[in-house]
């Protein structure tokens, strides 16, 4: 009777950890470029002094769904998106280099250019900055490029290239900033094919429908395990009173 309530409390627990992972994908459906974590369960076998009789019920994030989502038009020139499922590099909050899908880009009160969490976006040589400027351009290609303030004309000069990168081969971890870094852990170098789509966003990928339908499974999946907690208690009540004199 133990093995069945173990399995059935630890399942409701593991259940109630899969529906904080669904709650946090539908909390970022509009999030740009924000990438859906997969969930799944599986059986892990209780290792002790003895012989592992004994499973536990587990959640696990086995991969993030690195789908691009879809393509919205803005028209803002400062809003990029890039094309056929590359990703721009940024600075993470531990200085080191990562990678993203957000591109609505700002200047920040440095002039550094910055998306739309915060984080310096990555250039040849480290994070972007610009001087003043008058008007602002950003090519397919990942070029910046500024007419600097007070300069007449319409001749733009080049500051920087925007880091473009594609998924490596050993592919990427989601870190818990939300951002993508290789599994090795290295910087990924440039990759010129990659382009970008100026006055555009990509848009999270998260499906709200299927999550929400993965919701209303989690839900009944818990309470079927709370039943069987009752149903194990009812049963070891009742074992008991065989055993009792008359």
């Amino acid at each position: 009777m133990d093995r069945m309530l173990y399995v059935a409390m630890t399942g409701a627990k593991e259940t109630l950890l899969a529906q904080g992972a669904v709650n946090h994908n539908m909390a970022n459906g509009n999030t740009t470029g924000f990438l859906a974590d997969l969930q799944q369960f599986r059986s892990m076998p209780v290792f002790g002094a003895g012989h592992p009789t004994r499973v536990y019920a587990m959640s696990e994030r086995p991969q993030t769904d690195g789908t691009p989502g879809t393509m919205d038009r803005t028209g803002r020139d400062l809003d990029v998106a890039v094309k056929g499922g590359g990703w721009i590099a940024v600075q993470g909050p531990d200085g080191r280099e990562a990678y993203t899908r957000r591109g609505d880009l700002e200047i920040d009160v440095n002039g550094r250019l910055t998306n739309g969490e915060g984080l310096p976006v990555m250039g040849n040589s480290g994070p972007i900055a610009l001087p003043p400027f008058d008007k602002i351009e950003i090519g397919a290609d990942g070029t910046v490029s500024i007419r600097p303030k007070g300069e007449l004309g319409d001749a733009l000069a080049q500051v920087d290239r925007i880091r473009l990168v594609k998924t490596p081969e050993g592919g990427f971890e989601k870190g818990l900033d939300g951002l993508m870094r290789p599994k090795d852990g290295q910087p990924l170098p440039a990759d010129a094919d990659q382009r970008l789509v100026s006055g555009a966003l990509v848009a999270s990928n998260v499906d709200m429908v299927g999550e929400m339908v993965h919701m209303i499974e989690l839900s009944r999946r818990f309470e079927l395990q709370v039943q069987m907690m009752k149903t194990a208690e009812q049963t070891a009540s009742s074992s008991a009173s065989l055993l009792r004199p008359v």
